[in-house]
């Protein structure tokens, strides 16, 4: 066999900060992520069990939320993440996401949730392509059911080799 030939090799380094309580985060932080977590209950999940809730901040200050929707029809249902950035952007068009925070529960038997959960590989691309559309990085908040919390300054540390324009 031949040898392979590499022209170069690429290093992609992320970055996570972890935080250990809602209370290391600023104000406006910690109320964004307590919002994801109130609103977590209101998920409808009766196949997977697994609920997720997101809240956003909008440059203006408001605070959009959203949960997962199931459908027994699947994949008819929709991630919490894409509800709520769809809800923005339908109600408050033109208006800038500065942050989205996410967390998740699983009500089965089969499974625990220990840490923090990110988004899903659908809503990276959804969340990378408002990063562009409003040509502004959005900060995404990771939250635990011990409140701890991980933080990304912008999409590309969970999705570093995104389509893109």
């Amino acid at each position: 066999m031949g040898r392979l030939i590499v022209a170069k090799t690429i290093d992609i380094n992320i970055k996570i900060d972890v935080f250990n309580s809602l209370n290391e985060l600023s104000e406006t932080e910690k109320l964004l992520c307590i919002k994801a977590k109130e609103i977590l209950n209101n998920a409808y999940a009766p196949y997977s069990n697994f609920k997720v809730g997101a809240a956003l901040l909008l440059e203006n200050g408001e605070i959009i939320t959203g949960t997962n929707q199931e459908n027994i029809a699947y994949p008819s249902g929709t991630c919490a993440e894409r509800t709520a950035i769809f809800y923005a952007s339908t109600q408050f068009p033109g208006i800038t996401i500065k942050a989205i925070a996410v967390t998740a529960k699983s009500e089965s038997s089969i499974f625990t949730i220990n840490k923090p959960v990110s988004p899903c590989g659908a809503c990276r691309q959804v969340i990378a392509e408002y990063e562009q559309k409003q040509n502004q990085a959005i900060k995404i908040f990771m939250i635990g059911h011990n409140d701890t919390v991980y933080q990304c300054q912008s999409i590309n540390d969970l999705l570093p080799l995104m389509f893109n324009k």
